[in-house]
């Protein structure tokens, strides 16, 4: 018999092949048909291969053997090596009559064991097939290869091959509607409505969800209006239809001509649930709770039954709003009305509490939902956790992060980054890093914000070199970094000091064309400003010009603080006129920090004149504005004018800060108004503002110089009484007061306090005590607090060695003096040659 086959002609049996018996199905192509079917009667022997026709072997191959058996055999894996595009074509267009199940597996077969890629004639093929026999999720898959395969702006060349190839193939409109719904969903919506366009020429229909889905896709444009009249003459449209356009308009914001449709519709069939929902959406969007709320009446009032998405949008809007009481009343009216709350509704409850930093009313919010026996979701999780690292409860965090996992849940990015945020602002970087490994672990893809998080609490913390480290792994995994992350570096490597790698750093971004990032130049320029280097800064700014960067007001403010920093006013006015030829508007910045460079030399009259020019180009003075302002007049001693301008402050809703007030209160100390100084004080007091040690060093130094220095001691004890924390120049003030007044005991007393704090006493510090102490020829005081001095492991200098040699050589005991002198000269504290010569 194979003798016999063997011996047919290729084209004798090409036509035999169109009246073969139908093959049974395949169940590679349809899990439902019997695999039993597509077996034909068991064969062992093979037959010899027809090379000069490969299409005829085949077709003869499943024929004689069944599609198991041929495919499984050593034969077919010799053809299969062989295959073209136009073999399988021809393979495919003569089994698509003969055994249509048996086509389709035969393509999916090649395309998936043999990795090959077929042509469109042939993809086209077998979804015509799928198409006939209803099997539309398959047709779906084969189409979305098809044109993942050819791209976007390929709808001209397969419109033309079924036009061509396939116009007169049965379920020839399902394919081409399909086609256009494909595209459609994957985003190429020109070639979708290429393909409408050319079916509307041939008189085929498109489907609704072809129309409902390009109607989504054109929702944000003015397009959809026409689409949808099209619709409405071309296909029954469904009320879905309806709801997509109303969103399309609400998210226009074309909130009138949405109500206008609404109003429409109910002439005609009547409101629907759906897009009352939508319009009542928007409307809470913009914040109209209230016309929100009146949708919500028409609703019931057109017998419509609300649901629970009904009323969680209301609670919703009205969580955004703030009014969280309104919203646990809707909840309560929810109940009454048989709609049970769901797990959505607690979640936004508990969302709302926290936007008001409630911490609390969400954890109660959560409380409820458990008595309701619904379970808490990963939304509800980490709401809690951003409730908790919000204010500060990181341990509780990391305790819901724990819970969440054990209950089998995976945590997001969202979750991740809210608790890398929370523990890199504490300074746990080390934990931050650990939970990267923890995602990293549970194939989590770390995104460009999660190192960005990282990279800026690294630098922060002065782990700078690792933050790089990192900024690289980063690139490494083609994440693109952020501006965020590049910021985040070199900031880190200013702050700790690395100017030459923060420059190098710098320059690396900027020679592989990374950087168009403004604010990287601002970092640099600031870095270099503040080293003093205001040369570098202004060769930086130059760069910018040249890259076609526009600098921003920041730059130039910048540039103005570093003249103004080297006593360069000409040049920093200068700045203030190229900013305007920049066609930008100078800020409050740049006039404050101009008026404090003017202040600080004493130019008051330009000072003032800045602020006139302020107000004229309507910029708007700051508190620091008005501090400087007091300075000047401070400096001028016109304290009654200082005072006045305090109290404008307050009558334009300005609030003063610490440094407003100091400044006042050192100028008053120094006036000797000390009474005036302390109702300063307790007017800061009332107006809540909280003392800095500034204003308390100010203070006791007023009451050491000009006042009672019992008040003073009174002072400073009663801030010990109350927890307030004092610095060492508190102290030494104090301290240096009593010796200088000879009171040895009292400063002593001080002194051992300011010991047991653990303040670090200077050199400088022992000499102002020693100095005081020998200026009142308190000889043996001065020599206790020396002796002290070196039992601390301070090495004295040569100045105050000499102050001790002068003050024994005064008393007359020469003795002592050459004792000493051969003391410090044998301790190596200061050579002989520095010491005056003493006679005796």
């Amino acid at each position: 018999m194979l003798s016999h086959i063997h011996q047919w002609k290729p084209l004798h049996f090409l036509k035999k092949c169109r009246i073969l018996a139908s093959f049974s199905s395949v169940i590679l192509a349809r899990p439902s048909v019997s695999a039993a079917r597509l077996e034909a009667e068991s064969v062992t022997t093979s037959f010899v291969l027809d090379q000069n026709d490969p299409v005829c072997e085949i077709l003869t191959g499943l024929n004689s053997f069944g599609f198991r058996a041929y495919v499984g055999g050593c034969n077919f894996r010799t053809v299969v090596s062989t295959l073209s595009e136009t073999v399988v074509d021809e393979v495919l267009d003569s089994l698509r009559t003969q055994n249509p199940d048996v086509a389709v597996a035969f393509f999916y077969l090649l395309r998936n064991e043999y990795g090959f890629r077929h042509s469109r004639f042939s993809q086209f093929a077998v979804s015509h097939i799928l198409a006939g026999k209803g099997r539309f999720k398959e047709l779906h898959s084969v189409i979305k290869q098809l044109l993942e395969e050819q791209g976007s702006g390929s709808a001209s060349t397969c419109c033309d091959l079924l036009l061509y190839k396939f116009r007169n193939w049965d379920s020839n409109s399902v394919v081409w509607d399909m086609l256009a719904f494909v595209y459609s969903r994957h985003g190429m919506i020109h070639d979708a409505l290429f393909v409408i366009a050319k079916m509307k020429d041939l008189n085929l229909q498109a489907s609704v969800p072809t129309y409902n889905s390009l109607l989504h896709n054109l929702r944000h444009t003015d397009i959809m209006w026409n689409l949808y009249s099209e619709i409405k003459v071309r296909a029954p449209h469904s009320e879905y239809t309806n709801s997509i356009l109303m969103h399309g308009l609400c998210e226009q914001s074309k909130l009138q001509d949405a109500i206008s449709f609404l109003q429409d519709r109910n002439e005609v069939v009547g409101p629907s649930i759906v897009s009352i929902n939508t319009i009542m959406s928007k409307f809470c969007k913009v914040g109209l709770i209230d016309v929100a709320r009146s949708f919500f009446c028409l609703m019931v009032k057109n017998g419509l039954l609300p649901d629970s998405y009904s009323y969680n949008i209301l609670v919703h809007g009205l969580c955004v709003a703030g009014s969280m009481d309104e919203a646990l009343e809707f909840t309560d009216d929810m109940e009454k009305h048989g709609v049970e709350p769901d797990v959505v509704t607690y979640n936004t409850l508990a969302k709302g509490f926290l936007l008001l930093g409630l911490m609390s009313g969400a954890q109660k919010v959560v409380q409820k939902m458990l008595l309701k026996g619904l379970n808490p979701d990963l939304v509800t999780y980490t709401i809690l956790m951003c409730g908790h690292c919000q204010m500060g409860n990181i341990e509780e965090a990391l305790k819901l992060r724990q819970e969440t996992l054990s209950r089998g849940f995976k945590l997001n990015i969202i979750s991740y980054s809210v608790l890398l945020s929370c523990l890199c602002k504490v300074g746990r970087v080390e934990e931050a890093l650990t939970l990267l490994d923890e995602m990293e672990t549970l194939r989590l893809k770390p995104d460009f914000i999660v190192y960005s998080i990282l990279i800026h609490g690294l630098c922060k913390e002065g782990f700078v070199q690792r933050a790089y480290q990192l900024y690289e792994q980063m690139c490494l995994k083609r994440i693109i970094p952020n501006y965020f992350a590049q910021r985040a570096v070199l900031l880190g490597l200013f702050e700790n000091g690395n100017i030459s790698e923060a420059r190098k750093y710098f320059d690396a971004l900027t020679h592989m064309d990374l950087i168009e990032d403004v604010i990287l130049y601002n970092i640099m320029i600031d870095g270099y400003v503040r080293l003093g280097d205001i040369a570098e800064a202004m060769q930086l700014y130059y760069r910018m010009i040249e890259r076609g960067i526009t600098p921003s007001v920041v730059t130039f403010n910048t540039l103005i603080k570093g003249f103004c920093r080297m006593g360069d006013l000409v040049e920093a006015r200068k700045m203030l006129e190229v900013i305007r030829l920049n066609g930008l508007l100078p800020s409050v910045v740049t006039y404050t920090t101009l008026m404090n460079a003017y202040c600080e030399v004493g130019n008051m009259q330009e000072m003032f004149h800045l602020l006139h020019e302020m107000e004229a180009n309507a910029v708007v003075p700051t508190h620091v504005t008005y501090t400087v302002l007091i300075k000047g007049l401070c400096r001028q001693n016109k304290m009654h004018e200082s005072l006045q301008l305090l109290e404008y402050m307050y009558a334009k809703g300005l609030m003063p800060d610490p440094v407003t007030y100091n400044t006042i209160i050192q100028c008053l100390c120094k006036g000797r108004d000390i009474d005036k100084a302390f109702q300063l004080y307790n007017k800061m007091l009332l107006h809540n503002l909280d003392p800095t040690h500034v204003t308390y060093n100010v203070l006791i130094n007023g009451l050491c110089i000009y006042g009672d220095l019992k008040d003073a001691d009174r002072m400073l004890v009663s801030m010990e009484d109350r927890n307030i924390s004092l610095t060492k120049v508190a102290y030494m003030t104090i301290i240096k007061a009593h010796c200088a007044k000879g009171q040895v005991p009292k400063a002593l007393g001080f002194f051992n306090q300011m010991l047991a704090k653990s303040f670090v006493i200077s050199i400088r510090d022992y000499s102002a005590i020693i100095n005081r102490l020998c200026k009142r020829s308190l000889i043996t005081e001065a020599k206790y607090f020396f002796v002290m001095m070196l039992s601390e492991g301070v090495t004295p200098d040569s100045e105050i060695c000499e102050t001790m040699l002068n003050a024994f050589h005064q008393q007359g005991d020469n003795s002592l003096v050459l004792e000493f002198l051969a003391m410090v000269v044998k301790s190596g504290f200061v050579s002989h040659r520095s010491i005056p010569c003493y006679g005796g």
